[in-house]
């Protein structure tokens, strides 16, 4: 191993001072701070083994919690009061913050997973990320997914939102979400799921201008077995970012020689060789 790797738990102060959970994966000398936020309702227990993977390759990492998941999570979620786009103006934002001050000196970049990536546009900070690898990140219209998941979807948000948040005051993670979610951001998700445009059509979100802050590089990264970002939801957000230099990565999990890799599969240790060391060389690269 090049570097020596330290791991160790710490707590983000989100904008509004809320208490984030967060992990930090340092090596003796890092040449990269990599900021990995987290898809929709998933722990950042998830990315440990990409985390370290990058640590391992010279990158200072800080993976966190948005609010209400995993240890970001209070006692209870019945009352807990948050919305998606809090998870973004308020914890995301926070978090690069967080990583800038730790590593003043060396290059900052962001790697998001599905909503971590639509959270890259929503922060006003993002002017400071040089590098940003978005991985099944997308502008998700419930009629652009293939059948049946398109239905199953439907079905999910729309009961979990008009039935099981009001009546357990949170959606359980055995509606078919992931883990357990606020009430609050379930609602702003579906309605956002349930647009042509995504957040896009929310006239209510003014983050939504902080898109064309973001004026670095920008790979988006597809999977063509993934119901829930096809090429047609990744390349609506990617438009998004009208100052970015974008490119675009669609890959097929044949040519890998795997049969799946779907909505969560690239961050797997069986990619170490390939999606992951190809994802370092990207975020490792000069933008110059």
């Amino acid at each position: 191993m090049a570097n020596e790797i330290a791991v160790a738990d710490t707590t983000i102060v989100a904008r509004d001072g809320y208490a984030l959970a967060a992990t930090v994966y340092e090596p003796e000398r890092p040449w990269r701070a990599t900021l990995l936020s987290s898809a929709t309702a998933v722990p950042r227990k998830i990315y440990r083994a990409f985390a370290t993977f990058l640590a391992e390759n010279g990158f200072a990492v800080l993976t966190y919690d948005y609010r209400g998941i995993g240890g970001s999570r209070p006692k209870s979620l019945k009352g807990f009061e948050a919305r998606m786009r809090d998870w973004a103006s308020l914890d995301v934002s926070a978090a690069i913050d967080h990583a800038q001050r730790r590593w003043p000196t060396v290059p900052l970049t962001y790697v998001g997973h599905s909503f971590g990536g639509q959270a890259l546009g929503l922060v006003p900070n993002n002017n400071v990320v040089t590098r940003a690898l978005l991985v099944s990140a997308q502008a998700a219209y419930w009629r652009q997914m293939p059948t049946p998941e398109n239905y199953r979807a439907y079905a999910m948000m729309t009961f979990g939102s008009r039935v099981i948040g009001p009546l357990f005051g949170y959606v359980p993670g055995w509606t078919g979400i992931g883990e357990d979610m606020p009430k609050g951001v379930f609602a702003e998700w579906t309605r956002w799921v349930k647009k042509p445009r995504y957040f896009f059509d929310d006239r209510t979100l003014p983050e939504l201008a902080n898109f064309a802050r973001y004026k670095g590089p920008l790979r988006a990264v597809g999977l063509n077995d993934d119901p829930w970002a096809t090429p047609q939801m990744i390349e609506l957000l990617a438009s998004g970012f009208t100052n970015a230099w974008i490119e675009r990565r669609q890959i097929d999990p044949r040519v890998l020689g795997v049969a799946k890799i779907g909505h969560f599969g690239f961050f797997r240790p069986e990619h170490r060789n390939t999606l992951w060391r190809d994802s370092v060389d990207w975020l490792g690269a000069s933008n110059a």
